[in-house]
């Protein structure tokens, strides 16, 4: 492929967490995409370590052409400090920390105001590639709401639809275990979007579930270590070891590029706002249209991404 021929037109909006600081790096090695920037929203983190951390990766990865912006929204159910905690390790990873200073610019504006201005100079529409709660895109359109035509669509990982959410109950006592995290922080923000005529494609847990991440994969990227971006990506899922682990955000990402792998299926949907499911997304006759990710190429997506990281 030529450089800049037929490339896609990406901003990401993330919440700094393991998995979406490696979809941001697996976004920075598409060639198929040209990023616009990067918001960073404060849900499954802490935001000056999370915007420091993704500051820090693009000048490792020599896209230190490209501004990060911090989103000042806030969630209704806040993730737990211990979620959290990652991106201020992270922070301090000696890979991250070999020059003086970071390059990577940092927006003078907030993320919800970077998000208009990037769209509205933008030369085509935009397609959205969120890992974080749908707040910061949410608030974005509420203050502009011109914007919505420049947004192509929205890539998204969260919901769940046909199985549990992943909402425990030590840390949300009165919902029911039907929610998933990124709707559940704010699930009037998704209701929002869910309301407008936007595309959507979603890739929620029913398909991340069956998507972990195995020994075996592991291994094969402790084989790559000599290049600096394997050894990141392994030093960051070390940090995920004590607990199971899937590819959440990473799937959700990797179709940018290789859609081929992935099975998509129309489904017809809403979000829950209230009472014991508040966050649930649901099947719902003559609700928001959306394309779901339901199946995936599983080796075809682990061989990529050791692929896109031997670098």
């Amino acid at each position: 492929m030529a450089q800049n021929m037929a490339q896609k037109l990406v901003l990401m909006d993330h919440d700094g967490a393991i998995d979406d600081f490696l979809s941001l790096i697996l976004l920075m090695t598409m060639k198929e995409i040209k990023p616009l920037g990067i918001v960073v929203t404060p849900a499954d983190c802490y935001i000056e370590a999370a915007t420091s951390v993704s500051r820090k990766i693009l000048d490792l990865m020599q896209r230190s052409n490209i501004s990060i912006a911090k989103s000042t929204v806030r969630g209704i159910n806040p993730f737990p400090a211990d979620f959290r905690r990652d991106c201020t390790i992270i922070d301090h990873f000696p890979i991250l920390n070999e020059l003086n200073a970071i390059a990577t610019p940092l927006a003078e504006i907030t993320g919800q105001q970077f998000i208009i201005r990037q769209l509205q100079h933008a030369p085509e529409p935009v397609t959205l590639m969120v890992t974080a709660p749908l707040t910061t895109v949410a608030e974005a359109i509420a203050i502009e709401p011109k914007i919505r035509e420049k947004i192509a669509e929205i890539v998204w990982m969260g919901g769940a639809l046909t199985v549990e959410g992943n909402v425990q109950k030590a840390y949300a006592l009165e919902n029911d275990g039907t929610a998933e995290w990124n709707v559940f922080w704010d699930a009037i923000s998704a209701k929002q979007i869910w309301d407008t005529d936007i595309p959507l494609t979603l890739c929620p847990l029913d398909l991340t579930n069956s998507v972990p991440v195995t020994a075996k994969f592991i291994r094969t990227l402790a084989q790559q270590r000599r290049y600096p971006i394997s050894d990141l990506v392994g030093l960051c899922y070390s940090l995920a070891i004590p607990q199971d682990y899937y590819c959440w955000d990473i799937l959700a990402t990797a179709y940018l590029a290789r859609p081929e792998l992935y099975k998509i299926e129309e489904k017809e949907t809403d979000i829950i706002t209230t009472g014991a499911s508040q966050g649930r997304t649901i099947l719902k006759s003559g609700g928001k249209k959306i394309k779901v990710m339901t199946e995936v190429n599983k080796e075809e997506f682990y061989s990529y991404l050791l692929q896109q990281f031997a670098r």
